[in-house]
């Protein structure tokens, strides 16, 4: 890159995505900044993935101090008590020390670091407060921010940021939503100790999943006293010092001590300058760019939440490898979306990857499906009445496992394994002629010999 631009390359957003493109480019040789506003290390390692599983953690404790009983552990619940702002605390610290971990990763591979917010001045050119950086190529990753409904009261309403940090915990909660950090708030809440109610205006959450996932999923937190509202959404919210009193859709009102709002995220890219100068968005408001991470403008790429592919942590990772060498690297690279897994922190646990049935259906497939419902052998002494459930869609002409899906202890750990098998093109007959391992919950994907349809 000419020595005309005080870097080859400008990332604005030290996310994830960004954090990783930077590095991987200043390791390539490349000349190399990274901007700023907030942490480091983005939504993921601030306010969403890592401590929201460590609230998971926290929150499925007292389950486990329930089930010690079965296991002739005796655990009086006039000696249990739970402290919120120990976790917050310990929580914090750990994010601390992650985000010192990736300053010191960007450090090591030679980027600097620029703290401040951003906007283009034009095609090569960053400003940031009072400085302009010139680079021959920028890349635009600055994540998704929640959206809050502009419903009356919506001052009242808290989003996942702010449940992050929350000083003390309610004696009742309604989360709104119905996406995955809907539910995963719902259960954190539950777990220790919220009366929460779950509200969302479809006829069942995580669209987009499988729906027997979806059903059982439902049934499950409905044994563990989550309160779920289907069908119906807030239309406002009026508070009174630390109660807030809702009118739904349906015409009832109910009160509650705190209303988190997960009703999805918009692309941020406030004050950037893109449009003005020639990047478009689309009618979502993410940055359109080609199969590349190419936008509209020749010198700018984007990558991450902010152009509307998956939002998850290691698609934006991949992205920044692709993107890292075809702008340094030998020019070659494509990104491939298909068998992505993901999990769902919920209590039970989300694991999936591939299609789900609906979908394989209207694309087409010729189907076999094979399903499993169990107790886990965990909760067989302990008597908690929780299943697991397992599920596999089979193309039926060239037996390929095309979607695995799991409600269970530990989904996500044993999803990660199938998507390996999946992503190889593993298929029915060679899950069946895989050994299980016993006894464990994940060898029953191994061990389901007849379909169900």
């Amino acid at each position: 890159m000419a020595e005309r631009y005080d870097f080859d390359l400008i990332v604005i957003g030290a996310g994830s995505g960004g954090v990783r493109l930077a590095r991987m480019s200043a390791q390539r040789g490349a000349r190399v900044a990274v901007v700023e506003s907030r942490y480091l290390g983005g939504t993921c390692v601030n306010v969403g993935c890592v401590p929201k599983k460590l609230f998971v953690y926290g929150a499925h404790v007292s389950d486990d101090l329930e089930d010690a009983a079965g296991y002739g552990w005796h655990i009086p619940h006039d000696q249990v008590s739970f402290d919120w702002p120990t976790l917050v605390a310990n929580k914090n610290a750990e994010i601390e020390r992650l985000n010192g971990i990736y300053g010191r990763l960007l450090e090591n591979a030679g980027v600097t670091i620029i703290n401040g917010t951003a906007a283009l001045h034009d095609a090569n050119t960053v400003v940031v407060g009072d400085r302009s950086y010139t680079a021959g190529h920028i890349t635009v990753a600055t994540g998704s921010w929640p959206v809050v409904p502009d419903i009356p009261g919506k001052e009242s309403i808290l989003t996942s940021n702010e449940m992050f940090y929350l000083p003390q915990l309610p004696r009742e909660a309604v989360i709104w939503g119905g996406g995955y950090i809907a539910v995963e708030f719902a259960g954190i809440l539950a777990g220790l100790g919220v009366d929460t109610t779950l509200i969302y205006r479809g006829e069942r959450f995580l669209r987009g999943f499988d729906d027997d996932i979806r059903t059982f999923l439902a049934d499950e937190m409905t044994k563990k006293g989550i309160k779920l509202k289907f069908g119906v959404t807030i239309e406002s919210v009026s508070s009174d010092n630390s109660h807030y009193s809702l009118a739904l859709s349906d015409g009832s009102v109910m009160t509650t001590g705190l209303v988190m709002a997960a009703t999805g995220r918009r692309a941020l890219v406030d004050g950037l300058g893109l449009e003005q100068l020639g990047v478009e968005l689309n009618q979502s408001g993410h940055v359109v760019v080609d199969e590349h991470f190419q936008t509209a403008v020749p010198s700018v790429t984007a990558l991450g939440d902010v152009i509307g592919t998956p939002q998850l942590t290691p698609v934006a990772l991949a992205q920044a490898m692709v993107l890292s060498r075809r702008l340094f690297g030998d020019g070659k690279g494509e990104m491939d979306y298909s068998f992505i897994p993901t999990a769902v922190f919920c209590q039970p646990n989300i694991g999936t990857v591939g299609l789900t049935e609906a979908e394989a259906r209207e694309a087409g497939h010729s189907l076999r499906i094979f399903r499993s419902e169990f107790r886990p052998m965990k909760y067989t002494l302990s008597g908690r009445d929780e299943r697991c459930l397992m599920k596999l869609v089979v193309d039926a002409d060239t037996d390929r496992v095309i979607g695995a899906h799991m409600v269970g202890p530990d989904a996500g750990e044993i999803t990660q394994g199938l998507a390996v098998a999946m992503k190889a093109g593993a298929t029915k007959a060679d899950f069946d002629s895989t050994l299980g391992i016993h006894p464990t919950s994940a060898e029953e994907f191994v061990t389901m010999r007849e379909p169900v349809a």
